[in-house]
């Protein structure tokens, strides 16, 4: 390319006057030769003839001229080499020839320096993986860049982690990704905020779902026995590597840690938003209720349960005999006020209840999050148990924690409780039996086949939740 500058130089007074005195001195030169050739006999010939000549070669001069003004330049040194450079890139791309494509979810830090990004899509460009989002959290010396990438199946994780490193990316990590990546980040946060307006046990799921795998604990201020635990967080919440701590807005703290991966400050600030929003929304849960009817006729009411039912618990509890109690609570009950507004907290679970026609409530389901692991809890009344309720409710707790995308349930239970073990063989679920001093803890693995009697969960209608 010429440049402005150059195209444009300034005539100078020199360069006029030498074009003028040759220009003199051809008009004199040619004078001389037609004197010198027009007195001869044949003189007006030859200068016809150097006329022609001269036209000719000027005809000649001009076709040539145009035609290799537009011939492409020839290949330099360097242009060849880098042509065979990228041959080469494409050649040991690894691309699967029949066409087979996997997704990543791949991060990487690199140096905040123009440039960097460049040097990865060009890295990633020649293996012919295809970007399709990218995201940037800016750290205080570096940049997370975090990609969904789709990738040919022929080439392995451990290669493409090589060749991110060669191209300047460090702390480099990368797992399968599946067709709910997809959704682009403002959606997918939007979702999890609709989530947890609706429903206040969504928070700690969509925290989970937010800042993919990683472990919840949900600690309260007081403990069951109203002794303070000494849990606290700042209002502005801490941020610590690879641990978050949030101000639980019903008091205590949510820890979040995953060690695999630190957190940066763009997923801190997303998190503590979801939690001020529910801070601010206040207790909530979905109203929705199911009505069913029992073998014998007797028409009961399946719901969600919050802190509002606590009253009617403790007198359900008041009506069951020890034997009951014992099988539930592994031993005498105390304090089961500040024990059951615990499990009818939002915050650590959901639980369902059960009600006849008459408003009693005579049955209570527990889903509780225990952070990895999610446990299940039934009690039922004396006089309504052996008939179907406790099944119905722990079918639906599953069915809860299959939407969660929880992985497994456990049950911990006395060895004798074979109504519970029951209740579990009928999900038709692969279950773990443990057995130690007498407590029995069974374990459904939910990644298999759910079972086929599971019916909807009492919640919002479906298509108000994600599943992952």
């Amino acid at each position: 390319m010429t440049s402005a500058k150059s195209a444009r130089r300034p005539h100078h007074w020199r360069r006029d006057l030498i074009e003028l005195a040759a220009l003199f001195t051809a008009v004199a030169v040619a004078d001389a030769v037609a004197n010198l050739i027009g007195h001869q006999p044949d003189g007006p010939y030859l200068l016809m003839a150097s006329a022609v000549a001269l036209v000719a070669t000027a005809t000649f001069h001009t076709w040539w001229a145009r035609r290799h003004s537009h011939a492409p330049p020839p290949d330099t040194g360097l242009e060849a080499a880098e042509a065979a450079e990228g041959a080469e890139a494409v050649e040991g791309a690894g691309v699967d020839e029949t066409g087979e494509t996997v997704l990543w979810r791949m991060r990487t830090t690199v140096r905040d320096a123009p440039g960097t990004l460049a040097a990865l899509c060009v890295a990633l460009a020649g293996h012919r993986i295809d970007i399709l989002t990218l995201q940037t959290h800016p750290l205080a010396e570096g940049t997370v860049d975090e990609f969904l990438l789709r990738a040919p199946a022929a080439l392995p994780a451990q290669q493409l982690t090589r060749e991110i490193s060669a191209a300047g990316g460090s702390s480099t990590w990368i797992e399968r990704a599946d067709a709910h990546d997809l959704v682009d980040t403002p959606t997918r946060v939007l979702g999890l905020a609709t989530r947890t307006a609706l429903d206040a046990a969504e928070l700690p799921l969509a925290l989970r779902q937010l800042l993919g795998r990683c472990t919840i604990h949900s600690l309260p201020a007081l403990s069951v026995t109203g002794r303070p635990t000494g849990e606290s967080a700042p209002v502005e919440g801490v941020l610590e590597d690879t641990v978050m701590r949030l101000r639980d807005p019903s008091g205590g703290v949510i820890t979040v840690e995953r060690p695999y991966l630190p957190f940066t400050p763009t997923e801190f600030a997303r998190a503590r938003a979801l939690v001020e929003l529910d801070a601010r929304l206040g207790p909530r849960v979905p109203r929705s209720e199911d009505v069913l009817t029992l073998p014998e006729g007797n028409e009961i009411t399946v719901r969600r349960a919050d802190r509002g039912d606590l009253d009617a618990s403790l007198a359900m509890h008041g009506r069951c005999s020890e034997s009951t109690l014992g099988l539930r609570y592994h031993g005498p009950v105390r304090d089961a006020d500040r024990y059951l507004d615990h499990l009818l907290s939002p915050r650590f679970g959901r639980t369902l209840a059960v009600q006849t026609a008459s408003g009693r409530l005579v049955a209570l389901g527990h889903l509780l999050w225990d952070g990895d692991e999610t446990e299940v809890a039934l009690i039922v009344e004396d006089d309504w148990q052996r008939r179907g309720i406790g099944s119905e409710l722990l079918a639906r707790l599953v069915a809860l924690a299959v939407e969660a995308g929880c992985e497994s349930v456990y049950a911990v239970t006395q060895a004798h409780n074979t109504g519970m073990v029951a209740a579990m063989r009928a999900l038709s679920l692969p279950l773990d039996y443990q057995i130690e001093e007498g407590t029995l803890v069974v374990t459904a693995r939910l990644t298999a086949t759910p079972a086929q009697r599971s019916v909807p969960p009492v919640t919002e209608p479906a298509d108000q939740h994600f599943r992952r």
